[in-house]
């Protein structure tokens, strides 16, 4: 793994701990001003809108584990594709997920920023009967 591969696992690494936090401000300072998150249920979704859902406590992660599986950089620009889980709360209900994540990331003033998060859900042969 290159020096610049290790920097975007540290920064995925650093994205799911702001997550978790379920603090907006640390999870603005792993994400660019016009962060997406593209789910499979509602498709795109404005960044500010999961921020405004976080602060609200709408939307509460308590877990996040990520297994990355492909990391690649080009220049200024790199993704993180992997195998992640989660727990939390969406309007009081609990939550779960196993999903296929691909995070794709930005390089400013020296810094890996997301820029957008694409979920698939993990569906295995036997889940399709």
């Amino acid at each position: 793994m290159t020096a610049d591969e290790q920097a975007l696992v540290d920064a995925e690494a650093a994205f799911n701990r702001a997550m978790i936090s379920n603090d907006p401000a640390k999870i603005r300072e792993c994400i660019s001003a016009d962060w997406v998150l593209v789910t499979p249920e509602r498709g795109p979704i404005p960044g500010a809108a999961v921020l405004d859902a976080i602060a609200g406590g709408t939307l509460v992660h308590d877990t996040m584990t990520k297994q990355s599986r492909v990391v690649r950089v080009f220049g200024t620009t790199g993704f993180v594709t992997g195998r992640g889980q989660n727990t939390g709360w969406f309007r009081g209900q609990p939550i779960g997920a196993d999903e296929w994540i691909t995070d794709i990331y930005r390089r400013a003033d020296g810094r890996w920023l997301c820029e957008l998060t694409h979920l698939t859900p993990a569906v295995t042969p036997d889940d399709k009967a």
